[in-house]
């Protein structure tokens, strides 16, 4: 699973969902399992993220296309770990969070 860095993106939900468009969008590999890497941000933001995760996974099917949203890079790496031996789990945004419950199983 191909981890994609999708960071740096405005604070503005709307500014960052153009920009993912325009910038990030066009860079994707053609072909392979994808994990989508967001930087953590606030609820405003879930909802575009998710379309663009889910459409992905509908037009790439069957490889599959995931996304994660904050975490350490520890935590990151659990979850592309997991979802890589999640054969069928695709079009998710999973956020992360090194405070909560514990690091990803996998």
């Amino acid at each position: 699973m191909q981890l994609l860095a999708a960071t740096g993106l405005p604070a503005g939900a709307l500014g960052a969902a153009a920009e993912f468009h325009a910038r990030v969008l066009p860079k994707l590999p053609a072909q392979g399992d994808l994990l989508i890497r967001f930087d953590a941000a606030d609820h405003t933001h879930r909802g575009w993220r998710l379309a663009v995760v889910q459409q992905l996974a509908r037009e790439r099917a069957p490889d599959r296309v995931n996304a994660v949203a904050g975490g350490s890079a520890a935590a990151v790496a659990s979850a592309q770990a997991y979802l890589a031996a999640a054969a069928g789990l695709t079009g998710q945004l999973l956020d992360l969070d090194d405070l909560g419950a514990g690091p990803v199983i996998g």
